[in-house]
């Protein structure tokens, strides 16, 4: 299992990647909604593409499920999936 700061850091990059540079993965690191930080509808759809490709997990941004807003949020879906 991946340690939680590296499993921070690689969210935190696949965000940038994400977002095409637009949002640092080092603001992302800071906390905060990702919303906030700058990342768009098409942003969160290739994070979760990215995530789930990397991590096999999937990823429900909306619906009943946990809230998915925040890097801290998806280390936790993660870290709760055994990544």
């Amino acid at each position: 299992m991946t340690g939680i700061p590296d499993l921070r850091a690689r969210i935190a990059e696949l965000v940038s990647e994400a977002t095409g540079g637009e949002v640092a993965a080092a603001d992302v690191l800071t906390g905060g909604s990702m919303i906030a930080l700058g990342v768009d509808s098409l942003g969160l759809l290739r994070l979760v593409d990215a995530i789930e490709l990397e991590y096999g997990v999937e990823v429900e941004l909306t619906g009943d499920g946990r809230p998915l807003d925040t890097l801290d949020d998806l280390v936790a879906l993660l870290a709760d999936a055994g990544q």
